[in-house]
């Protein structure tokens, strides 16, 4: 089980020479994660997770998982931005896009309030219809909007369900001590986790926020931390980017920045990674957007997008480059049958097990893209296991982290994000002066 890092893609784009030039500012990022001393250095819990620092926590979520396995056929997940995606990603990871129809021993796991559109809404109350449901609610504060109103239509959906039993089946996960949704939850009695205070969202899947749906999923959370904690051991020390893939990932990236590369295309080809895809947009988008600033992430899925975005790609405007996921093993097997008429004219690729024809497909991809002017890094991946997910979770979190700090921005804030949240709070008519002299103004744009 491991994450290695391939650069035979890069030949002529990054040479070792700018590697090793880039190698100080890269051993000194690193140093500043590891001893805190760079900015944001308050949200760097998220390196003790793997550790489980708070056992009596842990076990909590084990048991309220076991729980929840046997009083549900759904759970329903509220929460939006790292709230969810995490979860999302480990269980599509490791069970599958269609583990719903799949897994036979233990709820489906829906996902809610990630958006404000009523079709998500009504069409997740149409799943439920029938069903024994539990929720578990995500947010820190509880008045994160897209959340907090889909809590309100579930908890309300609930409550005439169960009455006054629904509160055993609504399990949350927020602020320890504050925030409106800590106030309900005790006044309601419902079960609390804690969201770390520092520990940032996007960087909060090994936390409660993520154990307690992937538990419920039937995933070892267990073999998950055991990888991360493989991954903190192998990458929180080196002496040279050569040495240390998760270093020398971060390193790349800012070489080719540093040569007009300013998006960085997340690649697989895997469907099944897609949520991963996902919740790697957030991890860098939020920490390095910033001060005009950063390598803008994108995602793809092949063989798929290479019938829609692969024209792009080869031979769009040369500001990108590809890291592609080679996951050496999907978890399943099955040979392309042979056809006496051959008909699609595809009996040169008989008896050949599938993956292998697409694992052939990513190296022809790969040496066509690099010669259209597209570096590729490849990160190999050995499974679909807990434990894989867990040590890609924390390799690209450490990464993220160092590469923030090589670009000089501070990795664990998100100051943009407020930015649209004003403006919507004063056209949906939220009290207040400053949101009476905002609505004014929008209002008179909106003319």
């Amino acid at each position: 089980m491991s994450i290695r890092l391939i650069d035979r893609y890069l030949d002529g784009f990054v040479s070792e020479k700018e590697l090793s030039e880039m190698n100080g500012k890269a051993l000194l990022a690193l140093k500043t994660v590891l001893d805190g001393s760079g900015k944001g250095s308050d949200f760097l819990g998220w390196r003790a997770l793997p550790d489980v620092p708070d056992k009596n926590e842990f076990a909590r979520i084990l048991s309220a998982a076991e729980r929840i396995r046997k009083q549900c056929d759904v759970l329903v997940v509220i929460g939006i931005g790292g709230s969810y995606l995490g979860a999302r990603a480990a269980i599509e990871y490791c069970q599958g896009l269609n583990r719903n129809a799949l897994v036979k021993d233990g709820p489906q796991i829906l996902f809610a309030g990630k958006d404000l559109s009523a079709a998500t809404v009504c069409e997740t109350l149409r799943l439920i219809e029938g069903k024994d449901v539990c929720l578990n609610v995500i947010s820190k504060s509880g008045t994160t909007t897209e959340p907090a109103v889909a809590f309100r239509i579930f908890k309300e959906w609930m409550e005439e369900k169960y009455g006054d039993g629904a509160a055993e089946r609504i399990y949350v996960t927020t602020d320890k001590a504050r925030g409106k949704l800590k106030e309900l939850s005790d006044t309601m009695g419902y079960e609390t986790f804690v969201v770390p205070d520092d520990v940032g969202g996007r960087f909060s899947v090994l936390s409660p926020v993520g154990l307690l749906p992937i538990a419920c999923a039937g995933i070892d959370v267990n073999e998950m931390l055991e990888g991360a904690r493989e991954a903190k051991a192998k990458f929180s020390q080196a002496t040279s980017v050569f040495e240390n893939d998760c270093l020398k990932y971060a390193a790349i990236r800012n070489v080719l920045l540093g040569k007009g590369k300013s998006t960085e295309i997340l690649a697989s080809y895997e469907p099944a990674l897609g949520s991963t895809a996902e919740w790697w947009k957030q991890l860098y988008g939020e920490s390095e957007g910033k001060g005009k600033n950063g390598i803008f992430p994108a995602s793809v899925t092949f063989t798929t997008d290479l019938h829609s975005l692969g024209q792009f790609i080869q031979d769009g405007t040369p500001r990108h480059f590809e890291t592609v996921i080679d996951l050496l093993d999907p978890g399943y097997r099955i040979e392309v049958p042979y056809d006496e008429k051959n008909s699609d004219g595809l009996n040169f690729i008989a008896l050949k097990q599938l993956h292998d024809v697409n694992r052939t497909a990513f190296a022809a991809t790969a040496m066509a893209h690099t010669d259209g002017g597209v570096p590729n890094i490849v990160l190999e991946v050995s499974g679909r296991s807990a434990h894989d997910f867990g040590m890609l979770v924390y390799f690209f979190e450490l990464a993220c982290a160092v590469s923030g700090y090589i670009l000089g921005v501070n990795p664990f804030d998100q100051p943009g994000v407020e930015a649209y949240k004003k403006n919507m709070f004063a056209l949906l008519g939220k009290p207040g002066a400053e949101f009476d002299a905002l609505r004014a103004s929008l209002s008179e744009k909106m003319k």
